[in-house]
């Protein structure tokens, strides 16, 4: 599958891979830090911004969207920063495809299983009818009514997009999204020991990461260490911006 994605700075490859109904666009800005040392991949994952659509959302099937993207740019390693959905593959990717990652940095997501969540999103979303709404501001007033936190609401919209015709259209593929929850919090815990040297970064309030996580963690990352970033939930990267792009730097140039 040829993904979508945003290439800038110079250096050694950092991809960067974003978490479900997230895309390219919301790493820009923390991509772009990393561009004075790195040449910054950040990608569209299958089924999300501008990527193609797919009834397959398995995280082999998404690891391997990774591996080809780097072949094809001619990398025979990366590093890579995966956020939740984008952390699972990056584990997926270091147990399938052993030698394409150099350094691994997964925020908050551990390699367990997952009960499935986000139903209340996804049906928000679905309840829009986009055939009759006119603007934004009327999209987040309906999906207000599933979700009530307004900084995730702004996160979620900017997956609405105008077509040709400047009717609204969603770039997610929600339907395949919706079928497919079970496996976005599918396990990935590898059925080897992983050697890849990888950095588990989890917010202090999130608890997508717990203590019990960290104990399954050092179990199968080998060459392992945990953060914890104080004052930050799930979405650490956009709540404690600097201490997290300074947690990865430390670790990437070590």
């Amino acid at each position: 599958m040829n993904l979508f994605y945003r290439k800038f700075g110079e250096g050694e490859p950092l991809f960067i891979l974003h978490g479900l109904f997230g895309s390219s666009d919301n790493w820009v800005t923390i991509g772009k830090q990393f561009m004075h040392r790195f040449q910054v991949v950040i990608v569209d994952m299958r089924n999300h911004g501008q990527s193609p659509h797919s009834e397959q959302m398995d995280y082999q099937s998404m690891a391997t969207d990774i591996y080809e993207l780097a072949n094809n740019l001619r990398l025979k390693q990366i590093n890579l920063l995966g956020h939740s959905m984008g952390g699972k593959t990056g584990m997926t990717i270091a147990e399938q495809y052993p030698g394409l990652i150099k350094k691994l940095i997964v925020a908050d997501i551990s390699p367990r299983k997952y009960p499935i969540r986000h139903h209340q999103i996804i049906d928000g979303l679905l309840s829009i009818d986009l055939k009759n709404i006119e603007s934004r501001k009327e999209a987040d007033v309906k999906l207000a009514d599933f979700v009530p936190e307004y900084s995730v609401r702004q996160f979620l919209l900017k997956n609405l997009e105008r077509d040709a015709e400047k009717a609204f259209k969603w770039k997610l593929n929600l339907e395949v999204i919706n079928n497919r929850l079970e496996d976005v919090g599918a396990s990935t815990i590898p059925k080897t020991k992983i050697e890849t040297p990888t950095l588990f970064i989890r917010g202090i309030n999130s608890n997508y990461v717990t203590d019990d996580d960290i104990m399954e963690i050092r179990k199968y990352f080998f060459n392992s260490r945990v953060e914890s970033i104080g004052n930050a939930g799930h979405w650490l990267h956009a709540e404690q911006p600097e201490a997290f792009i300074n947690t990865i730097l430390e670790f990437l140039e070590y």
